[in-house]
């Protein structure tokens, strides 16, 4: 396979993908019903010069990471992004790996929830995709690369976050979240990235050392979460963890009471979500 026909079938791909269905809005002046350029390197947290570079031909060998990004992207189906790996010079991840795709089904289910907050992780908390909502209550996460897109990386590394906890809730948040890698490291025992995460958190956190050498089990769970937003202030909302068994796939709703002033900060987040993005 050459870089010539990797650029083809990305952008044969991302012609038939209208901007609406991701989420995208669909006005202005377009040239083609399917995505532009800019819109395929947002919605894959990469580059503009280098979804071009790679259309082109001029950029070959992506990583396994850009390539699922890439598939998740283009709305790409099981064979499709298997083919999109192999385009790339690379093996389609095997059952040792942890998983990273989307289903049809579940990119349906996110489609229809454009007025709640949901994020999808992979089994290591990796986040995934996130619908504009989630982003505009939780922060944008499209400019985060590799380990910063990891839930147990920023928690333990100090990244920002607008989540609030007490004392006590943050020793079961850290609990539950070594608990759960733990879990997902012994289904994946041969995936290489998750072994490097592992062995940075243990590096990097003395916090995370202390819970992984004590051997926490378990199953991180569902919790309420108190938002700490920059324009509209605190917010508690139910934050449900669904899992995905056949893909491994975790997915992250957040909701709140109907007629509460939670709820009405909510909506006014989801306005300013929208300014900002048309901006």
């Amino acid at each position: 396979m050459t870089a010539t026909e990797l650029g083809q079938a990305l952008r044969r791909w991302r012609d038939r993908v209208p901007p609406q269905t991701a989420g995208l809005p669909a006005g202005g002046h377009r040239r083609a019903a399917g995505l532009r350029r800019e819109e395929l390197a947002l919605l894959a947290g990469i580059s503009v010069d280098y979804v071009t570079r790679l259309e082109q031909g001029r950029a070959a060998n992506p990583s396994g990471q850009v390539v699922e990004a890439l598939a998740r992207a283009l709305r790409l189906s099981g064979d499709e992004r298997a083919h999109l790996f192999r385009l790339a010079g690379l093996a389609p991840p095997g059952p040792e790996t942890v998983p990273g795709y989307l289903t049809p089904s579940v990119q349906r289910m996110l489609d229809r929830l454009v007025d709640t907050p949901v994020g999808v992780t992979d089994a290591a908390m990796t986040l995934l995709v996130a619908n504009p909502m989630y982003a505009a209550l939780m922060g944008d996460p499209s400019g985060r690369r590799g380990f910063e897109r990891n839930g147990v990386w920023r928690n333990f590394m100090g990244a920002p976050t607008r989540v609030r906890h007490t004392p006590q809730e943050t020793r079961a948040f850290e609990a539950g979240m070594v608990s759960e890698l733990r879990t997902t490291a012994a289904r994946y025992p041969a995936d290489r990235q998750l072994r490097r995460l592992i062995a940075e958190l243990r590096a990097g956190s003395a916090r995370f050392a202390e819970l992984w050498d004590a051997g926490v089990v378990g199953r991180l769970e569902a919790s309420r979460k108190t938002i700490e937003h920059p324009q509209v202030g605190l917010l508690t909302l139910d934050c449900d963890l669904l899992r995905v068994e056949g893909n491994d796939l975790h997915i992250l709703v957040y909701s709140v009471e109907p007629g509460t002033e939670a709820a009405e900060k909510l909506e006014l987040i989801s306005v300013l979500g929208t300014q900002a993005l048309v901006e």
